[in-house]
């Protein structure tokens, strides 16, 4: 690390103090975000979640809590889910990142959407996307047989039941209590062949 003089400073011996360099402000980020290679300069303390939203100007991923607790962030990164608001986009250089906008579109919608809509899984609709999006990583750690806090059998597939799918969707909140009817939208998804 690169050091200055601070000339107006010393140490007993009259020598000038010396000063870390400051720290790289920006760096390049390469993403791949919903199949599209994207190419940003970002400051190192961006989230990916300000990436995604400020950046690409994805705003289907929502900004609710900024904190990790309320999951309306939630994106897929290499097909896991995660708050994009805890993690730096930096962090993602060269990954691939799925996000509401890119599960589906209004013409051919994902099959977590249309249950979404078909079950009423939603009310306002701010938690939508992160539900959404947390529910297509859940089923596929569903069926990589990751258990949760709640599988009964360690040795077992867990099974798709009401206390495993809220277990898992637990980091998802709604506000408008839209619970049961997410439950049943994810619970179609999920035992559909």
């Amino acid at each position: 690390m690169a050091e200055k003089e601070r000339p107006d400073a010393g140490d007993a011996t009259g020598a000038p103090a010396l000063l870390p360099a400051p720290a790289q402000q920006s760096l390049p980020v390469g993403l791949t975000v919903n199949g599209k290679a994207c190419e940003l300069q970002l400051d190192t303390r961006t989230s990916l979640l300000d990436a995604l939203r400020e950046h690409l100007h994805l705003t289907g991923t929502k900004k609710g809590c900024d904190h990790g607790q309320c999951g309306a962030c939630t994106v897929l990164v290499e097909g896991r889910r995660i708050n994009s608001c805890l993690s730096l986009a930096v962090m993602h250089d060269g990954e691939e990142v799925t996000t509401i906008e890119g599960l589906g579109e209004p013409a051919s919608l994902h099959p977590l959407q249309r249950a979404f809509v078909k079950h009423d899984g939603f009310q306002c609709g701010y938690c939508t996307p992160g539900q959404i999006c947390s529910a297509a990583g859940m089923l596929q750690e569903l069926r990589a047989g990751m258990p949760s806090h709640v599988t009964a059998d360690l040795q077992q597939q867990p099974l798709l039941s009401e206390e495993e799918i809220r277990e898992r969707m637990s980091g998802n909140l709604c506000r408008c209590s839209a619970y049961p009817n997410i439950v049943d939208a994810i619970r179609e998804v999920g035992e559909a062949p």
